[in-house]
């Protein structure tokens, strides 16, 4: 399996023969699932003695396993939160697996760390957050989230030793109603409790609103948590307002930004992010907004030496790679081995240059605007709220869950688009998340023509 021999160099020209295929295909198939039933019937029996060989192994993923799976890069797929990687971040991620890179120390892989902190740096610049920040790729927001979170109670407990302070029976993290569900699942890994403050009439979390939170809590709380885009909405809170309660307070600010903050590569877009260089930690998801693989979460610091007392990992076997020229990776986060997830975006980045991910990403919030203006101007149709960013929520006048749920089945059955009921208040709706640059008027239009 090991060896160059005549029949790997062959399964090795059999994948990358798929994966260009797939790359550069220019229609790539929005797919659906298949049930357990059909699967069963179709791809048994995979795993042999004698194996089945690369050929008969991609075929089946070609023709069977693949077209389960709906494509989330395609530009009618508008559910949930899209991906839509570049095609030179799609090519370079197969070069970072063929490269057996090791991402987790500088010692093993400082070329690769340097790269991923290229990106990183710069994505601190553009967040306005000072120099000296850094951080680390992580899996997905729910991880960068979670490390944050630990760093910030880590953080907590240290000042508590300088003061001589007990730790509260219970530690509590705050944040909005609106919050991602990744915070509440921190919460639970950390075994810490949760407060959810009400949001305004306009969805955004404002500082007003934590005083009292804060006020009940006290000392136990260790961190508050702003939003920087909904997923539902695509709202961004109040974060400068929050910032200023924090800071007073001296309690640690964490933006979860994973969907929506990429928008302040955008210069109109920057004052609806006003407050994010006070932040703490932050998140951005690349493999969301900034058009990316799976999976890639840049979590960043505004002192990155204190994740590093929080996550650094001691052991006879480790302490060798603690005395590096650079910060490790693996020390800034829940994690030791790590592949270098950072550099499909690194190397995209630098062949693209960053002006071109400025315009993909405002086309994405003007697309928005435009088929939100075109949903108030058809009858029976209404917005829920304004766009803020690329996630328009709308309804269907007179439709139930069931009216949504049979309609989103069919568009799926059609192949014309992937967009499956949310809900606000209660009521049923539907969303269009915006990410593709790809993504067109017509291709919505052609959607919103099919809710009569």
């Amino acid at each position: 399996m090991h060896a160059i021999s005549a029949e790997t160099r062959a399964t090795v020209d059999e994948v990358l023969d798929y994966a260009r295929r797939r790359a550069v295909y220019e229609d790539v198939p929005l797919d659906k699932p298949l049930t357990p039933r059909d699967l069963s019937r179709l791809a048994s029996g995979s795993i042999t003695a004698d194996g089945i060989g690369a050929r008969r192994a991609t075929a089946l993923f070609e023709n069977v396993l693949a077209p389960a799976c709906v494509t989330t890069d395609h530009p009618a797929y508008l559910s949930f939160i899209p991906s839509a990687p570049t095609k030179a971040a799609i090519a370079f991620d197969l070069v970072v697996s063929a490269s057996s890179v090791y991402g987790g120390s500088w010692m093993e892989g400082s070329g690769a760390v340097f790269a991923e902190n290229e990106v990183l740096h710069w994505l601190a610049a553009e967040f306005g957050l000072p120099a000296g920040a850094g951080g680390v790729f992580m899996q997905g927001g729910t991880i960068g989230n979670l490390s944050a979170l630990v760093t910030a109670r880590d953080a907590a407990r240290r000042r508590n030793r300088e003061l001589g302070r007990p730790d509260p029976a219970r530690w509590v993290v705050v944040g909005s109603a609106e919050a991602h569900s990744s915070i509440a699942s921190a919460a639970a890994v950390m075994d810490v409790d949760v407060a959810k403050v009400p949001t305004g009439d306009d969805g955004r979390l404002h500082g007003d609103a934590l005083v009292p939170v804060l006020d009940a809590h006290g000392d136990a709380v260790f961190a508050v948590v702003a939003t920087g885009g909904t997923t539902n909405f695509g709202i961004v809170d109040d974060i400068a307002s929050i910032a200023d309660v924090t800071s007073e307070r001296g309690v640690w600010l964490h933006v979860d930004g994973a969907y929506g903050l990429a928008a302040m590569l955008v210069e109109r877009m920057r004052p609806a992010f006003a407050g994010v260089e006070r932040a703490d930690s932050l998140i951005v998801d690349p493999h969301k907004w900034l058009f990316a693989p799976f999976d890639a979460c840049a979590l960043l610091y505004r002192e990155p030496d204190k994740a590093l007392l929080a996550h650094t990992q001691h052991a006879e076997y480790l302490d060798t790679l603690t005395g590096s020229a650079d910060w490790n990776p693996s020390d800034l986060g829940i994690q030791l081995t790590r592949r270098a997830r950072g550099l499909p975006l690194w190397f995209s980045l630098a062949t693209h240059g960053t002006e071109m991910y400025r315009s993909a990403i405002a086309y994405g919030i003007d697309l928005a605007r435009e088929i939100a203006d075109e949903i108030e101007a058809r009858p029976g149709l209404s917005l829920v709220r304004d766009p803020q960013l690329s996630v328009v929520v709308f309804r269907r006048d007179g439709w139930t869950l069931a009216d949504y749920a049979a309609w989103s089945d069919r568009l799926l059955e059609d192949q014309q688009g992937f967009v499956v009921p949310s809900s606000h208040r209660g009521e049923p709706v539907l969303r269009f998340a915006i990410i593709s640059p790809l993504t067109t008027f017509e291709l919505l239009t052609g959607i919103l023509d099919t809710l009569v």
